[in-house]
């Protein structure tokens, strides 16, 4: 890990042990099974984008990186004790719905170091963990930087409407091929990107989706057998 992997102020030690309670303890409540995390390149400036449908998502992910990774949280977090730990293990803070340049500066300085930088490109929690609007901020840091793009995509993280406490919930977690953006110049090039970034997303949702939905079908005939 370098320095200037992380933005000013951050410790590269107290990161390092965050990803560690990420990684183990954060984990103990929970079975996760995790595919293709060997896609995460180990190296050079990536973007990484995922669906968000709980506030474990950014969590789980940030321990599953075995490289320096600063996440582009919401600014509501950023208050008190939580805040003070946020910015202290490297993560920037972003102002929903209002023209803040600042982090999105500091996040294209951290990729052209090679750094790692993950988003959330639909912005806000929705129901499912939908990519229900995926914003420019993603497509416009890879284009900034000429960073990779990773796709990952997450489900049970979020316990469904009227099901109680969970024992040992399973939670899914699928990585996708990094991915280089396409698209021309100017705003119409960045529509375009902003397109693939959500498209990527998308197709990787269905597909653990099939693969959830596979493994139910062969639990209920294992019981039936």
């Amino acid at each position: 890990m370098t320095a200037a992997q992380l933005p000013e102020g951050a410790s590269p030690r107290t990161h390092r042990a965050a990803q560690w309670v990420g990684r183990t303890l954060l984990r103990l409540p929970y079975r996760v099974r995790v595919q293709h995390a060997e896609r995460i390149p180990s190296a050079g400036p990536v973007v990484l984008v995922a669906n968000h449908s709980s506030l474990l998502d950014g969590p789980l992910l940030f321990g599953m990186l075995r490289r320096p990774g600063v996440f582009l949280v919401k600014q509501e977090m950023f208050r008190g004790p939580v805040g003070w730990f946020l910015r202290r293990i490297g993560q920037l803070g972003v102002r929903r719905g209002e023209p803040d340049r600042t982090p999105l500066l500091t996040a294209v300085r951290l990729l052209r170091n090679g750094g790692l930088v993950c988003v959330f490109p639909e912005g806000t929690r929705d129901g499912g963990g939908e990519v229900v609007d995926a914003q420019h901020g993603a497509a416009w840091l890879a284009r900034s930087s000429k960073a990779q793009v990773l796709p990952v995509v997450c489900r049970g993280t979020r316990r469904p409407e009227g099901v109680g406490r969970r024992l040992l919930p399973r939670v899914d977690v699928l990585f996708g091929e990094p991915f280089e953006l396409g698209g021309g110049k100017g705003r119409a090039g960045l529509e375009q990107a902003t397109q693939q970034v959500r498209t990527e997303l998308v197709e990787l949702i269905a597909e653990l989706d099939r693969q959830i939905a596979d493994r139910a079908d062969d639990d209920r005939r294992g019981k039936r057998a």
